[in-house]
């Protein structure tokens, strides 16, 4: 009777221990698990478009802003990864399909043309990431704060975006 015993309880260790490796790389909520890899995927978009416009920008503003991109993404990028570790996410490795065509697209740009196209993408791109961030932030989950302390740079890249359109429709 004994030996039942201890096998019924090696089993039940066994499930515990395979039930519980599992449980925690689906710690996170369908929502957060789809809002860090977005996040992921953007920042890696944005580190490709920063590099792109240090590249390929006409203006000095458009190269310093690119270079803006490449380092503040680059460091959102590791902190994301880590919150994507913590919640057991993988991280996605390169940036989604959408994100892919926008860079093809703006790389067979160049000078003043490509400027024009970067500020416009960029603008519509982090205005649509302040919203996301800032339902996320508002929200209860692990990554409310994750997301309340990206916002202000994410507002920084648009002011900076805005401020590098303007320049472009008053050089005209």
């Amino acid at each position: 009777m004994n030996k039942h015993i201890a096998i019924a309880c090696s089993c039940a260790a066994i499930i515990f221990v395979a039930t519980n490796g599992h449980a925690q790389t689906g710690k996170a909520s369908a929502a957060d698990q789809s809002f860090i890899k977005e996040a992921i995927q953007g920042d890696l978009a944005e580190v490709n478009m920063g590099k792109l416009a240090q590249e390929k920008g006409q203006s000095e503003a458009a190269k310093q802003f690119g270079q803006m991109l490449e380092q503040d993404h680059g460091q959102h990028l590791q902190k994301a990864k880590d919150s994507a570790q913590q919640l057991g996410v993988s991280p996605p490795i390169e940036p989604n399909a959408k994100q892919k065509k926008m860079y093809d697209q703006l790389s067979k740009l160049s000078g003043a043309q490509f400027d024009k196209q970067f500020a416009q993408h960029m603008i519509m791109d982090h205005k649509e990431d302040i919203g996301k961030y800032e339902k996320k932030a508002k929200s209860k989950g692990p990554l409310a704060q994750f997301a309340e302390q990206t916002l202000p740079t994410l507002q920084k890249h648009l002011q900076t975006a805005e401020r590098l359109a303007e320049q472009k429709s008053s050089q005209r």
